[in-house]
């Protein structure tokens, strides 16, 4: 299987033109960066010397606290975001397969660690169908027929378009929209769902960094279900596919959490610990915010301690119904350090759900 070709599907790809942000970096070799400008100067007195290196020490300080320039790079493959000279992800727009199996576009891979260190796997050899951070359903229904499985990409195919790029002082948000599409009994394409996804990377603020997933899903046909695994499990929804270090824990709320086989009731955030930069460095994490009750999104989890994914459970084995005017999902990742605790967590974790729409 690691043998096997990943392939990129050019036919369902597509950019739309004149909608990107007009201060796109050409390559990643021009990336924008803060320099610094040197000049000569000729210092008469030795404390005008000790002022001005005071005057760097404390703008470099500040850079590092509030985190550095957000740039990013759009190629045929997808998007390319960085932070100073640091890559933070790459979203892949474009349709990607294993040897013309498990296509899938609109993911996240690979996604970086603070230190630069990749916190994702895809296409990985025991489960190839897992790509990074995902969204992707067992069940797919109409007419209370099973029509395709999302997960294993079975049946189904993806017509991804970049719609804009957003540039604010401390943010960048990709707006995708994609198509499903599924095989009628005549082989002709039919075009059953609208995917809406904004993906949003905050600048980061020194000990961690702020992603956030807003998915919508809108039905473009009548009787149109989804739904997890037709088991016990009954996982899909939202992944993370992880490279899992032999040490990492999970972390919810307040108490470690026990991975199970089925999923496990442990409250609206769970955070994923361990030496993802390898042991001779402090552990890291990688925490994921569910929505707040009352919200679609659950806060059931799959959780595994090695060569698997790990879900936020929804809706779970019953499918639940898509209508045209549509489901929402909202979750955020916080990338971390070992500086963040249980309490920052949970006071990220109020930001998060006060200014949930």
């Amino acid at each position: 299987m690691a043998s096997q070709k990943v392939s990129n599907e050019q036919p369902s790809y597509i950019f739309a033109k004149g909608s990107v942000s007009n201060n796109l970096s050409p390559g990643l070799s021009n990336i924008r960066t803060d320099n610094w400008k040197l000049y000569s100067m000729n210092f008469r007195k030795s404390i005008h010397i000790k002022a001005f290196f005071i005057f760097c020490s404390v703008a470099l300080i500040c850079t590092n606290l509030s985190g550095q320039h957000l740039s990013v790079n759009v190629s045929e493959e997808g998007v390319q975001i960085r932070e100073g000279h640091k890559n933070v992800l790459f979203y892949q727009i474009r349709s990607k397969s294993m040897a013309g199996k498990y296509a899938r576009a609109g993911y996240i891979h690979p996604l970086y660690g603070l230190n630069g260190e990749v916190l994702t796997e895809d296409f990985p050899e025991d489960h190839s169908y897992h790509h990074g951070i995902f969204w992707a359903w067992h069940q797919i229904i109409l007419n209370n027929k099973k029509i395709a499985d999302g997960w294993i990409s079975e049946d189904i195919s993806w017509d991804p378009i970049l719609k804009r790029i957003e540039e604010t002082k401390n943010s960048i948000t990709v707006r995708l929209s994609m198509i499903w599409h599924v095989q009628r009994k005549d082989k002709k394409p039919l075009s059953i769902a609208r995917e809406d996804t904004r993906v949003t990377v905050y600048k980061s603020r020194g000990d961690y960094r702020l992603l956030d997933f807003d998915i919508r899903l809108f039905a473009l046909v009548d009787h149109l279900k989804i739904g997890g695994s037709d088991d016990v499990k009954g996982y899909g929804g939202f992944c993370l596919r992880l490279k899992l270090p032999g040490d990492i824990s999970f972390f919810s709320v307040d108490s470690t959490v026990t991975a199970q086989e089925t999923a496990v009731s442990a409250g609206p955030w769970m955070d994923f610990n361990g030496s993802f930069d390898g042991r001779a460095f402090p552990k890291s994490g990688v925490a994921v915010f569910c929505p707040p009750a009352g919200h679609p999104g659950s806060q059931q989890w799959i959780l595994r301690r090695e060569k698997s994914m790990q879900n936020v459970v929804y809706p779970g084995r019953k499918p639940v119904n898509l209508t045209p005017k549509g489901l929402r999902l909202k979750y955020r990742i916080v990338i971390h350090n070992d500086k963040i605790g249980n309490q920052d967590l949970k006071k990220l974790y109020q930001q998060f759900i006060d200014h949930s729409e």
